[in-house]
């Protein structure tokens, strides 16, 4: 798994519900390294710290082999990598390959995969359509954060390269089913073994405690 980009967001006001807002979602790609931080990616425009960087989501990846599947949805947008927010678009991510918890390098950093994308508003403006959010949802193309273990600079042409995987986790997939998709007579099990699972977030083991019956 290679980096292609490394973006940072231009800081833009939108209108939403006739009201101004300021985001960061409109990332467009840079020539120097980035610098993940505990906490967000020096120089990005984080807005709002309540669904947006910390500990948890420090740094969002997408994968450039979901491209072609949204270039096909909407071919009249002016494509570059960052379209989805990400600060990394990386080449060979796969979310049904990659578990929740396993911990990788990132160029100079160490990174864990942490939280899945649950898209909001903002990814709708910068598409022109609301429609995205369950087109993303049900595609399972969500990209995914990671916790910043060790700080460092990443540059394009950097690998995300296994250091400590977890191979008896829950997949980013799998995280998504539960998420969005959750059938507690399909996946009970599933849900069980995520609230089990020390490396799943706190937030997401009190919503799948909530689905659980």
């Amino acid at each position: 798994m290679k980096v292609v980009s490394t973006n940072i967001a231009e800081l833009r006001t939108i209108l939403w519900k006739g009201k101004e807002e300021k985001t960061g979602i409109y990332k467009q790609p840079v020539n120097e390294p980035i610098f993940l931080g505990k906490e967000d990616v020096e120089k990005d425009h984080v807005i709002d710290r309540k669904y947006h960087g910390g500990i948890d989501k420090a740094c969002y990846l997408y994968a450039v082999d979901h491209y072609p599947y949204w270039k096909d949805k909407y071919p009249d947008l002016q494509w570059h990598y960052g379209m989805f927010g990400e600060n990394i678009t990386i080449e060979g991510f796969d979310e049904n390959a990659i578990n929740i918890g396993s911990i990788y390098t990132l160029g100079e950093a160490t990174v864990q995969i942490s939280r899945c994308r649950q898209p909001c508003y903002k990814l709708g403006i910068r598409f022109g359509s609301q429609k995205i959010l369950k087109q993303m949802i049900d595609s399972k193309y969500s990209g995914v954060y990671v916790r910043v273990l060790d700080p460092g600079y990443v540059s394009v042409g950097d690998e995300l390269l296994p250091k400590k995987e977890n191979v008896d986790g829950v997949s980013i997939a799998e995280l998504n089913t539960l998420l969005f998709h959750y059938d507690n007579e399909k996946h009970l099990s599933l849900a069980t073994k995520a609230i089990q699972d020390p490396l799943v977030s706190e937030g997401d083991k009190k919503y799948f405690r909530k689905k659980v019956k």
